[in-house]
């Protein structure tokens, strides 16, 4: 599942910001929204390289959605809040 969602024109922004994906099928590195809870996730790269085991590995019996905030899994918590709250989300970081 992914929804683009559009940023303003005079940000820098990431591919996909604001895009919507259940937390099983995040395949980029990048910082994340959660949809459940208002927390930032942060999903480096080397998380999702083949023949690793996965760093986090959630389930329930609700799809559990997620919204991207950014490439970078390390941004900084201002403007990861920042691009959250342009989005609208209630942040919880």
């Amino acid at each position: 599942m992914k929804t683009a969602i559009p940023t303003q024109a005079h940000e820098a922004v990431s591919a996909n910001v604001g895009a919507q994906y259940r937390w099983e099928n995040v395949s980029e590195a990048g910082a994340y929204y959660s949809n459940w809870s208002g927390h930032l996730l942060r999903v480096p790269e080397y998380a999702l390289k083949d023949g690793f085991s996965p760093l986090i590995d959630i389930r329930g019996k609700e799809p559990m959605l997620v919204t991207k905030l950014s490439d970078d899994p390390f941004v900084c918590l201002s403007k990861a809040r920042s691009i959250a709250a342009n989005l609208d989300l209630a942040v919880n970081f």
